[in-house]
């Protein structure tokens, strides 16, 4: 083997047709499992791919971006640790891109889409412009949308329900006893600050409890600004004895604030966070949250980009992933339970 591996000893090797190695060595629509016999065989042998001409001849890249708001945020984390080695099994790069939420990166992202550098983009906005459903409607590649779109918009859709998982949360607090239960949101042009501030205002009134806008105060989805928003929160409303935080690291701030202010927790002010993510467990006290499944949209994504990449042409498909409340001490004082909603489905209809 002087001159090296050929495809004719890589698929002696891997137990496979040669045209099924030259299929998947071009990047070509071929069944996963062959796909990864063929991978295998070619890094045992030693097989170096010349990407570039494989890239010119097929089209493809075997490269599939991964867009994000925070690379930093455990909740992108966990979808990460699924999506890529789904990618990577099948043959494929991950390209990441922290967009800061800034709607004309993603845009930018979307556009260059066109210009072949991935085969597939999985995208996770904060906000759903009227510029991205252009984009999305025109774009030259799978994409995969984690988060809610409107009604009709073709794309592979995976979504969280907060809607219910806000309810959990809220009918949790208030069989405790709280009933001067605030929110701690993110910003109501978002698709989470919108779809969870509206869950809170319907959970309320699930319970009986009335809304009041004095319990409601606008942060960001981060630890300093949920501190900030609480602290505002707390000056206004000092008989607050509960919070509803929209994700874990608006909880983590309100527990620092709580700590600085002397409230203790749950006794005087019990603290519910949203995506229970490693930090909830870690943090002191540990955080009541609810799981809005990340690292299952995650790996819900990467199986739909997949079956895009192979040669999927079918309906979009709608995949919803159910929540579950994750009961910690920051609510009852020690771990209890999992409170689950149900599990994932396939449907068509749920909100983020």
């Amino acid at each position: 083997m002087a001159d090296g591996p050929t495809i004719n000893t890589i698929a002696e090797r891997a137990g496979v047709s040669i045209a099924s190695v030259s299929r998947v060595l071009n990047g070509l629509p071929t069944r996963q499992e062959t796909v990864r016999k063929v991978m295998a065989a070619a890094d045992e042998l030693g097989y170096v791919r010349n990407a570039v001409a494989r890239s010119l001849k097929s089209r493809r890249t075997h490269q599939v971006a991964f867009a994000m708001a925070d690379v930093g945020n455990p909740a992108y984390l966990a979808m990460l640790r699924q999506i890529q080695p789904v990618l990577k099994d099948a043959g494929y790069r991950l390209v990441l891109h922290s967009t800061d939420a800034v709607v004309a990166d993603e845009i930018d992202v979307l556009h260059s889409l066109g210009e072949r550098y991935v085969d597939g983009l999985i995208m996770v906005p904060l906000r759903v412009t009227e510029a991205h459903l252009e984009m999305l409607d025109a774009a030259r590649a799978p994409v995969v949308i984690i988060g809610q779109v409107p009604e009709g918009t073709r794309v592979d859709n995976v979504r969280a329900d907060s809607r219910t998982g806000v309810k959990l949360a809220i009918d949790h607090l208030h069989a405790l006893g709280r009933r001067r239960i605030g929110m701690i949101n993110g910003p109501l042009d978002t698709v989470p600050g919108a779809a969870r501030g509206a869950a809170y205002r319907e959970a309320l009134g699930g319970v009986g409890l009335p809304y009041d806008e004095d319990l409601v105060q606008i942060g960001d989805f981060y630890r300093a600004e949920g501190g900030r928003a609480v602290a505002e929160l707390l000056d206004r409303v000092p008989d607050v004895d509960a919070l509803m935080c929209a994700n874990d690291l608006i909880a983590l701030g309100a527990l620092d604030v709580l700590r600085a202010a002397g409230r203790r927790v749950p006794e005087d002010v019990a603290v519910v966070g949203m995506d229970d993510t490693d930090l909830a467990a870690a943090s002191w006290p540990s955080l009541s949250s609810v799981s809005l499944g990340s690292a299952e949209r995650g790996r819900a994504a990467a199986e739909l980009m997949l079956e895009r990449l192979q040669g999927g042409d079918g309906e979009p498909r709608l995949v919803t992933v159910a929540p579950r409340l994750v009961v910690r001490a920051s609510t009852a004082g020690a771990p209890v339970a999992d409170f689950p909603a149900g599990s994932r489905t396939d449907r068509k209809e749920s909100a983020e």
